[in-house]
């Protein structure tokens, strides 16, 4: 499941910054083409990273993707690109290194995103007890020790 499309990338960034970071061979090509294929691979390996810590927590494939994956997902992305084609930026280092450090405490449990997750599901199953009534017949009550 992708989290986010090229739209969300250029409404994010602006299409120009994308098609900077989408030209592979950096010779100011702007054939549609080329950077649609290149935000798509790039995409797919964000969403697969995230799912990489949804994992943890939640059952995937997501039934709903909250907005807050598409911004994360274009963060990441958009890193990946510009550290690929030469376009990286300090901006763009931090908005990655940030999107880590969410996802990171999103699979630790310290954040959320206010979905049912796969270990709120264990709770409703039966759960074992060890609460036993006490041994009616023991080595010391047969006097056999």
């Amino acid at each position: 499941m992708l989290y986010a499309t090229q739209a969300d990338l250029e409404s994010q960034f602006g299409a120009q910054e994308v098609a900077i970071a989408a030209d592979r061979d950096r010779t100011g090509s702007t054939d549609a083409d080329s950077i649609a294929a290149s935000v798509l691979k790039s995409l797919t390996d964000a969403s697969e990273e995230i799912d990489s810590y949804l994992a943890t927590r939640y059952e995937l494939p997501l039934a709903t993707a909250p907005g807050v994956l598409t911004r994360v997902c274009g963060d990441i992305a958009m890193y990946r690109m510009s550290s690929d084609r030469g376009a990286l930026t300090d901006e763009k280092r931090t908005r990655y290194e940030d999107a880590v450090k969410w996802l990171t405490a999103l699979s630790a449990g310290k954040a959320t995103l206010g979905l049912q997750d796969a270990t709120d599901q264990v709770a409703d199953l039966p759960q074992a007890s060890s609460d036993n009534p006490a041994r009616i017949f023991t080595r010391s009550k047969m006097g056999l020790l």
